[in-house]
């Protein structure tokens, strides 16, 4: 059979578009005597780029986001009513509904631990600053945080290490279409929320942000797939989405519920899953995404109407990152536009470096979380000492400052939260360095952010709250707890922009807060290399749309001189994660490499027959780490034709429908093919769907392995197919697009005298 079924190349995978060379001397496949050539030729390669493929191989599973076409499929769509059509539609829309709603309720309820936690810590340390016990504050405050640093240390040492760090590149490439594994558990859910609590009330330099996106998304894959493993819910309902495709949608859901809840912007969650981490989009997914977070928004206004009453203990209207901003009069002439230009080229510029220094020290993490869980909690609880000693100690060296009338707020002020705490200022007095270092970090850019206060901060506690947290941004990453990059880079994007406008002083007429807010939109977009999300997110915090022309500004130019120097960080994790990831855009050699000369360079793929031995199907599945095989018959009768011997690619199945169908003992003791009724007697399309099971886990008998499968009817017959001298830079457009994971290669010509039928692409 092999012999001649030389016409079809190996389906590829969009994981290992960039792999092909060095992946198969890997695979054990390589040698096996099952592989025989599908596309037998003697060209010479047209390019020495051919030997870049293979550089970064990865072995991690791929996503089925194709629809597979198979006769159960095309039976079950077909006798779906209107009534079962719509019902599956209001589910998608009932699903969309719970994740906004549980992603709000978590998301209050993480504010409402770390405002009560922090805030009572702080209030600690303002009574023994009262007493002036400032070294039993230091021991009582560096305690507090070491305690709280350990909780969420060895919640993801232990119990769930996928919760580490912000869970956003993970997300990135599940829906670019790599299966992330333990992303989206119970386990890793749980972990996630409590670990932010902890990791956020010590003080350390992270927000809740990125967390926030990683738990809406898993709050989206549980409700999807029916609950966690041990546990899921079997209702038939359900099962329908326990496919990659729908499972994909609603995790983007979820990531934009976890952005609004984040920044209550519900357009920029969802700007922010199209522009970032989303690769695949349809207009019916943006209007549920966008309900998503317009449920999200609703439960956070909710809560803070009653938590504004008093309710919620020490949670107040700061407990919700906003940055009002509305009041500010909002004037600016030409001239002011060349300030604004410079925050630009400044933040592409700290943004850049910002990503080549945490690439560096990612690196180092990374051999010292090699050594070990200790070293890991080692590490962890080392730089929340370090932050805990340069919080406390550092506002002793500004100078107080004397209260001015004309302030807005109460000054001084011990509270929880203010603009301006006393500190260890006397009467009449505050500490402006105290005011930004001791307290949460929402709270620290919402002072920084302030408007109408030229005078309240000095320079030295500007410069050394800058310094402190461009350290603490680079060392805090990368730490065994759940962390967000978001606050770090606004908190280090603040204290330049706040610094730039101090030395400016009266050659401009932007208040210092808007410098501020600019220059941390410039500094996003230097290293997060996001636009669009990032400004209606600003806009949504600062609740003022006469900056939109010169956040515009801002933005496009920190990213134009960002991408000049390297990738974005999400990107820069992703490849320390090995995470295989497509560009958006292909690489200028791939435009001189076909695919036929990239099949011609691999090891040739394993066919099956229409209708295949048993023995020979387990034997493929277990020698073979292929996910999908060409089905392939021979001596067709052409139809409308009288040629006969044809070669027919009857399309490709999925392995784990393979492993199905062995399971179900779907034999046949002769060689024939079956009748509809059959299949669908012993088969369904939702469970086909499931792809849990692994072929060591089915048992076949000596008697069985002599008997045969009809494949057919479980054989998507309309796989993407291209002609073997396709550019490679096109093929991977296609699989980036369409969400491939599998794609034929046939040859450009053939014998016999007979045309060759191909699918129309």
């Amino acid at each position: 059979m092999e012999d001649d079924s030389n016409h079809f190349s190996k389906p590829e995978t969009p994981n290992t578009m960039k792999a092909e060379a060095e992946a198969e001397e890997r695979d054990p496949e390589s040698n096996s005597s099952l592989s025989e050539p599908l596309l037998k030729r003697n060209g010479t390669l047209s390019s020495n780029p051919l030997a870049l493929v293979g550089a970064t191989v990865s072995h991690i599973e791929s996503l089925d986001y194709e629809i597979n076409e198979n006769d159960l499929f095309k039976h079950d769509w077909r006798s779906r009513s209107k009534v079962q059509v719509l019902q599956y539609i209001f589910l998608k829309w009932t699903l969309a509904f719970l994740v906004g709603l549980l992603t709000g309720l978590i998301a209050t309820l993480i504010n409402l631990a770390i405002e009560n936690i922090a805030g009572y810590k702080f209030l600690a340390i303002v009574g023994f600053i009262k007493e002036e016990r400032y070294l039993s504050g230091l021991v009582f405050f560096t305690g507090v945080n070491f305690v709280l640093t350990l909780v969420a240390a060895v919640l993801c040492v232990c119990f769930a290490p996928t919760a580490a760090g912000p869970g956003i590149p993970e997300i990135k490439a599940y829906l670019n279409g790599v299966d992330t594994p333990d992303m989206f558990g119970a386990t890793t859910l749980l972990v996630k929320i409590v670990g932010s609590v902890g990791a956020v009330s010590a003080g350390l330099d992270l927000g809740k942000e990125g967390p926030l996106v990683h738990i809406g998304s898993c709050i989206a894959s549980l409700l999807g797939q029916g609950g966690p493993d041990n546990y899921r819910l079997k209702w038939r309902w359900l099962r329908y989405f326990n496919n990659d495709r729908d499972r994909r949608d609603i995790i983007t859901a979820g990531c934009s519920s976890g952005v609004c809840a984040a920044f209550r912007s519900p357009v920029g969650g969802v700007l922010f899953a199209l522009e970032e981490v989303a690769t695949w989009w349809r207009s019916a997914l943006l209007w549920r995404t966008f309900f998503s977070t317009a449920v999200v928004v609703v439960v956070l206004r909710a809560f803070i109407e009653i938590c504004n009453s008093g309710n919620c203990g020490l949670f107040g209207t700061g407990g919700l990152i906003i940055f009002d901003v509305s009041d500010v009069k909002v004037s600016y002439q030409a001239m002011d536009i060349i300030p604004v230009i410079i925050i630009g080229i400044i933040g592409g510029f700290l943004g850049s470096l910002y990503n080549h220094l945490l690439h560096k020290i990612l690196r180092l993490y990374n051999l010292i979380n090699q050594k070990g869980k200790l070293h890991k909690l080692l590490l962890a609880l080392g730089v929340s000492l370090f932050t805990s000693v340069c919080q406390y100690c550092l506002p002793f060296l500004a100078q107080c400052k004397a209260c001015d009338p004309s302030f807005p707020e109460v000054c001084p002020t011990n509270d929880r939260s203010g603009n301006f705490k006393q500190f260890n200022c006397p009467d009449g007095y505050y500490n402006d360095l105290a005011t930004l270092l001791l307290t949460t970090n929402d709270d620290a850019v919402r002072n920084i952010f302030s408007s109408n206060t030229p005078s309240e901060f000095q320079y030295t506690s500007i410069l050394i709250f800058f310094t402190l947290y461009c350290i603490l941004g680079l060392f805090t990453f990368g730490i065994a707890v759940p962390s967000g990059l978001f606050l770090p880079i606004i908190l280090m994007g603040s204290g330049y922009g706040r610094l730039l406008s101090m030395l400016l002083g009266s050659y401009t007429n932007l208040d210092q807060g808007l410098y501020a807010v600019l220059g941390a939109a410039s500094l996003m977009a230097g290293s997060m290399r996001m636009t669009v999300s990032v400004c209606v997110i600003f806009l949504e915090l600062t609740n003022n749309l006469l900056l939109l022309p010169i956040t515009m500004i801002v933005l496009l130019i920190a990213k134009t001189v960002g991408d000049s120097f390297n990738p974005s960080i999400y990107e820069i994790i992703l490849e320390l994660k090995g995470l295989p990831f497509l560009d958006a855009n292909p690489e200028p050699w791939m435009r001189n490499l076909t695919v036929g000369e990239l099949a011609n360079a691999k090891s040739p793929a394993v066919t099956l027959s229409g209708v295949e031995k048993v023995s020979r199907i387990v034997d493929v599945l277990k020698n073979t780490t292929h996910n999908a095989f060409p089905i392939v018959d021979q001596d067709v009768l052409v139809p409308g034709t009288v040629v006969t011997g044809a070669t027919e690619l009857h399309g490709l199945i999925l392995r784990a429908h393979l492993v199905q169908a062995l399971k179900k003992k779907w034999f046949l003791a002769e060689k024939r093919r079956t009748e509809d009724w059959e299949v669908q007697e012993k088969f369904n399309w939702v469970e086909l769907s499931e792809r849990e099971l692994k072929i060591e886990q089915v048992a076949v008998t000596h008697d069985e392995m002599e008997m045969y499968m009809d494949l057919h009817p479980l054989t998507n017959t309309t796989p993407y197919t291209v002609v073997e001298s396709m550019s490679v830079a096109k093929a991977m457009v296609l699989f980036r697009q369409v969400g491939l994971r599998h794609m034929l290669i046939v040859p450009k010509y053939q014998g016999a005298g007979v045309s060759l039928r191909l699918p129309t692409l």
